[in-house]
């Protein structure tokens, strides 16, 4: 009878070991592989990727932006006239002659051309704003009463991300656009920015470059590195603060579970002793 009892013990003990090691195994892979997915990485990989000093500042040199194939432009003319039915502005109130309320939008074509009434098929590609405005504005000095032409170009965007109160894609309305107005538009960001490594991401000839822009610093105001240019990609990391108390967090969520774990490891080995 006592050797059936001490098999009997042998073996539920054996059996409470090996749970016990299979929980101890489950807890140490779940913390392992927590640690091993790094979750505030950066967002954008520095593969590929230029930080090379000198080249960040070649790229953030103020280059105007020169209209290509499938731009959308908005032209109107600034001064009533009834000659050129495109750009004839609506004329609301006596008050407001030479004023214009609407505007004609073009999709500049693949040959770089857009159709404009009484002059046919123009080439615009290649053109800054002020260039294809004052082009334009010269073809219809024949028609026009002393034409002022005013040009947008509309589908200019910049994305937003990171430590942004409200990331989304933003139109750039006006030349020399900067970051700190960008910013404002957005709502501003929030307190877990780090102002001091707001990364502008821009595309090269080759591979993007990143120009890093410390906001704390009052001259990043009127440095040229934060005007933005279409397709730019701002990134507000987090500061080491919010780094830290996600951390803390993470951390608080591994080991509550190995806790709870180990709790239960700890009372199915008590009660298997009894």
């Amino acid at each position: 009878m006592k050797l059936l009892k001490h098999i009997y013990h042998n073996l539920s003990h054996n059996a409470t070991m090996r749970l016990l090691y299979t929980y101890l195994i489950l807890a140490l892979f779940l913390i392992c592989n927590s640690c091993s997915n790094k979750q505030y990485q950066a967002l954008f990989e520095k593969k590929g990727i230029t930080t090379d000093t000198a080249l960040q500042t070649n790229f953030a040199k103020i280059l105007n932006y020169r209209i290509k194939a499938q731009d959308i432009l908005q032209i109107r003319n600034l001064q009533n006239s009834k000659t050129i039915i495109d750009l004839t502005p609506t004329i609301t109130s006596p008050s407001l002659q030479g004023a214009t309320t609407q505007s004609e939008n073009y999709q500049v074509e693949d040959d770089g051309t857009i159709p404009l009434t009484g002059l046919g098929r123009v080439r615009v590609a290649g053109f800054t704003r002020l260039e294809a405005e004052k082009y334009i504005q010269s073809l219809y000095l024949k028609d026009l009463n002393n034409p002022i032409i005013e040009l947008k170009v509309t589908n200019l965007k910049v994305t937003l991300l990171g430590e942004i109160r409200s990331q989304a894609n933003y139109t750039l309305t006006k030349d020399r656009t900067t970051l700190v107005e960008m910013i404002g538009e957005a709502g501003g960001l929030t307190e877990r920015a780090d102002e001091k490594k707001v990364e502008i991401i821009r595309s090269g000839p080759l591979k993007p470059v990143v120009i890093t822009v410390d906001l704390s610093d009052i001259r990043s105001i009127s440095d040229p590195k934060s005007i933005l240019q279409s397709g730019d990609i701002v990134y507000v990391p987090q500061n080491s603060r919010a780094i830290r108390n996600d951390q803390t967090q993470n951390f608080s969520a591994i080991l509550q579970p190995g806790l709870l774990i180990f709790s239960t490891v700890l009372l199915i080995v008590t009660l298997a002793r009894r």
